[in-house]
């Protein structure tokens, strides 16, 4: 269980308290990657992990309703409680100056969000001053010929795509009213504007199982990267999680029959472990957050649309930054309260699902905190 499991939910007054406290010793400071280090006086959390990247998600609202992910008939949050683009700028610029070299826009969908090419243009000064090393987004292609150059434009280099099947019924079937062919238009408005792309496939037992190998070589013939996902229990979905939980170290045993997977150090700053796929030339992740968690290693905090700081995706730590930035237009107590909530982050989630039970199921969809 969390520390946190009688005060999940840090107010504004308590996180300019916190902030008060001693400072936590960096000495045990373990950054993933030299590249990733951050300045002195940065985020480090009471593990030693330095905090370097930052999920933002722009909406929890969303064109699909992916069967994995939210749930058929979901009501969308207020928008006078959504944070506006500016506030999303004011937290995400502070969270940089902290020391956070990677930006992430989630949603939802983030580009059905208004005037979302403001804040990216916004975000891209950092890329410019060098304070920031990438500046990317996570999508489910639907928007992405729309929008594919003016990203490469505002100095995205590579986006990450949602594609877990490419029979076009059960992918209406698993989104419940996406459009492949229109997926497909985006991939290829990606690739024609020179930005890098990375399919991310949840694995489902039910759905894409025997399925994968033709993704994977899908990919790679296009120039793609692909990552495998396991399902994760965030959200009631009206059926049972253990049904569709697929362990990736079984598919990658099936893959290694069939390939040769060579090691591969490449790294983007998130959870992924990559291998090369000798047959293909490709590169192939695997994120693995039930069979072999990655929770040591973590570098990364969650922004809700709501300004709701999650800690981790598996617990429900987390920290009201929009009171923050509502009540005061002070940076420094802004800063204070990211300080604060960094100081509480868990050790790791509580995610499991075996012999056909779940268990550190999250009441809230994954909409809500971001993908």
């Amino acid at each position: 269980m969390s520390h946190m499991d009688m005060r999940t939910r840090i107010t504004a007054n308590e996180a300019a308290n916190e902030a008060e406290r001693p400072a936590q010793s960096q000495s045990d400071a373990r950054p993933a990657d030299a590249a990733e280090l951050p300045a002195q006086g940065a985020l480090v959390d009471p593990f030693g992990r330095a905090v370097t990247y930052l999920r933002v998600s722009v909406t929890d609202r969303c064109d699909f309703r992916c069967r994995y992910c939210m749930a058929e008939d979901m009501t969308f949050l207020p928008k006078k409680e959504i944070l506006t683009l500016e506030e999303i700028d004011r937290i995400a610029s502070a969270f940089v100056r902290l020391g956070v070299r990677k930006l992430r826009l989630t949603g939802g969908e983030p580009l059905v969000r208004r005037d979302i090419m403001w804040l990216i243009r916004r975000l891209s000064r950092h890329l410019s001053a060098g304070a920031l090393n990438e500046l990317t987004l996570t999508t489910n292609g639907s928007q992405l010929a729309r929008h594919a150059h003016e990203l490469a434009d505002a100095g995205v280099r590579r986006v990450n795509v949602s594609l877990d099947t490419l029979d076009a019924e059960k992918f209406r079937a698993l989104t419940r009213r996406g459009d492949l062919n229109k997926v497909l238009k985006g991939l290829k408005a990606a690739k024609e504007a020179g930005l890098r792309v990375k399919l991310n496939t949840v694995a489902l037992k039910s759905v894409n199982a025997g399925e994968i190998p033709r993704l994977i070589e899908w990919a790679h013939g296009q120039g793609f990267d692909i990552t495998l996902i396991e399902t994760m229990p965030m959200g009631e979905m009206g059926h049972d999680r253990a049904d569709d939980f697929l362990p990736l170290s079984e598919v990658r045993a099936g893959l290694e029959s069939r390939w040769t997977l060579a090691p591969d150090d490449h790294a983007t700053g998130g959870p992924a472990r990559y291998v090369r796929v000798k047959e293909t030339g490709g590169r192939l992740g695997f994120i693995t957050p039930l069979s072999a968690h990655f929770c040591d290693g973590c570098n990364r905090v969650r922004l809700t649309a709501t300004g709701e700081l999650y800690l981790c995706l598996g617990q429900n730590d987390r920290a009201d930054l929009r009171a923050v930035v509502r009540a005061s237009a002070d940076d420094a107590a802004l800063e204070r309260a990211i300080r604060a909530a960094i100081a509480l982050k868990p050790r790791g989630h509580d995610f499991a699902i075996a012999a056909g039970k779940v268990s550190g199921q999250m009441p809230r969809h994954m909409n809500i905190t971001g993908g």
